[in-house]
């Protein structure tokens, strides 16, 4: 199924969890928030948080700097 990350379109496996993408993207000690279809999804969510054909995930970290 496709579903959008951070703007780009991936293909992923159908029953897939938010948890398993981040995982599989290799960015999950990096991650500080994600939001599903515009939905903050809190992080103890992320491993039963299914995703859906078509969804919008948005990946936050936060960056340093001065």
């Amino acid at each position: 199924m496709k579903v959008t990350v951070n703007g780009e379109v991936k293909e992923i496996p159908a029953g897939t969890t938010l948890l398993q993408l981040i995982e599989e993207l290799g960015i999950g000690e990096k991650v500080m928030a994600a939001a599903v279809n515009m939905e903050i999804v809190k992080k103890e969510r992320w491993p039963e948080h299914p995703l859906q054909e078509g969804d919008r995930i948005e990946l936050l970290h936060f960056v340093g700097g001065g």
